[in-house]
């Protein structure tokens, strides 16, 4: 089993950042590759970002390419988010989610992919 805990999400002004974390504990090794989704809402859950396990190479949504950065520290468990430059279109609950895919994660990113475990999500509201 795996738990996955989200934390610092919280309330900035447009152009503000926020680091957000997700602390992995149980059998990690076993579901290595971590995503980041977010849910606003009245809208579908949508993959904000990815990193693979075989060589931590990574995916973003189109729309905060060049403004977020996904990172793992394996040592301490932990997958960041970094957001910088936030829009109040980026207002939502953020998840992190773990699998058990080797390849490159994009893959995980479909619609149709189903995670195998779910952080609790984090709000991140982005408003002047």
């Amino acid at each position: 089993q795996v738990q996955l805990v989200e934390s610092g999400g919280g309330s900035v002004q447009p152009g503000g950042s926020l680091r957000l974390s997700c602390a992995a504990s149980g059998f990690t090794k076993d579901y290595p590759v971590i995503g980041w989704f977010r849910q606003a809402p009245g809208k579908e859950r949508e993959g904000v970002a990815c990193i693979s396990a075989s060589d931590d190479s990574t995916w973003y949504l189109h729309s905060v390419k060049g403004r977020f950065t996904i990172s793992r520290d394996n040592a301490k468990n932990m997958v960041y988010l970094q957001m910088n430059s936030l829009k109040p279109e980026d207002t939502a609950v953020y998840r992190c989610a773990a699998d058990k895919y080797t390849g490159l994660c994009i893959a995980t990113m479909n619609i149709q992919y189903e995670y195998d475990y779910w952080g609790q999500g984090t709000q991140v509201t982005v408003s002047s």
